[in-house]
């Protein structure tokens, strides 16, 4: 029996160790390449360092003896790539933005010089996938805070991915009383995509949809993939709607407004019952402040 309950406490130890970093694979994202000299000769030992312009958070690693280095796990957002080893020129390169599961490569080379002398690249182009196959579309910040939402769910926007469509009506049925869309993403059936917030499944085991999203306000972007993904979203075959929420800067952050569905604003002919119309009030106050330069809060009144 103590042998039993050994092997069980190892094994939800394992699990707490490992769960952590496979839930956090979809809503971060790795930087990797090569650093070499101005010949090609690669140059082990230099150290890379991001920052991450809007908390100052800062991650670093050293180049092995192949000159290739791998930075995983980065929390989304801008970053500035640097790079320094002693009788070489510093390099820094400015403008990367990360986005849901990107894993870009960043090759970097250094010039003959004084440390204190700088290289400055500036990554005005967008980030090139070229380590995954899947397809897929980043939905940015930008879009769903200033785009039109009907009753503000975010799922509607998930139909801005050229591959998503609405299968129609009476394509699935539902007993569920929370609202929710039904996605076909590149011809497949409504009950096929994987939904996940912040790398955990986020959809309803009864009919393989998703569940509720949070307010506008509190998504930082979630990103659209399908064919041949990867591994990780195995347990549905169509796609994968993969949803990250804001985590806040060392910045003071607000909003407020108010959103008002009356039927008295309702076109309608003389013979309809108003009786039969609703009426929808939300109002939202939401704020980010920094917590210890790194993180930030925000709340929600309905």
């Amino acid at each position: 029996m103590n042998r039993i309950w050994f092997h069980l406490l190892v094994a939800l130890l394992v699990f707490c160790l490992v769960a952590p970093a496979a839930f956090a694979q979809g809503t971060t994202a790795q930087i990797s390449g090569s650093v070499k000299d101005p010949s090609g000769a690669v140059l082990p030992g230099v150290e890379i360092s991001v920052t991450q312009t809007a908390t100052g958070a800062k991650r670093s690693t050293v180049s092995n003896e192949t000159g290739s280095y791998v930075l995983p796990s980065l929390p989304l957002g801008p970053y500035v790539l640097e790079a320094t080893l002693p009788g070489f020129k510093s390099y820094m390169q400015t403008g990367l933005v990360l986005q849901v599961n990107d894993s870009p490569i960043i090759n970097v080379v250094l010039q003959v010089g004084q440390v204190s002398e700088q290289v400055e690249v500036q990554a005005n182009a967008a980030l090139v996938e070229t380590q995954r196959t899947a397809i897929g579309q980043v939905v940015t910040n930008q879009e769903i805070a200033e785009l039109p939402l009907n009753g503000r769910d975010p799922h509607e926007l998930i139909f801005l991915a050229g591959m998503a469509t609405a299968p129609g009506i009476g394509s699935m049925n539902s007993v569920r009383n929370y609202p929710t869309v039904v996605v076909s993403v590149a011809g497949g059936n409504g009950d096929g995509v994987s939904f996940l917030l912040d790398g955990s499944i986020w959809q309803d085991p009864y009919n393989s949809l998703s569940m509720p999203l949070p307010f506008p306000d509190a998504l930082q972007e979630f990103k659209v993939e399908t064919s041949a993904m990867q591994a990780q979203y195995g347990f549905h075959a169509t796609a994968a709607v993969n949803a990250v929420t804001r985590s806040g800067s060392n910045d003071f952050h607000g909003d407020a407004f108010e959103f008002v569905r009356n039927y008295i604003f309702n076109a309608r002919d003389a013979f309809s019952n108003p009786s039969t119309t609703s009426t929808r009030y939300f109002n939202l106050p939401c704020m980010s402040q920094p917590i210890i330069s790194v993180n930030a809060s925000c709340a929600r009144f309905e």
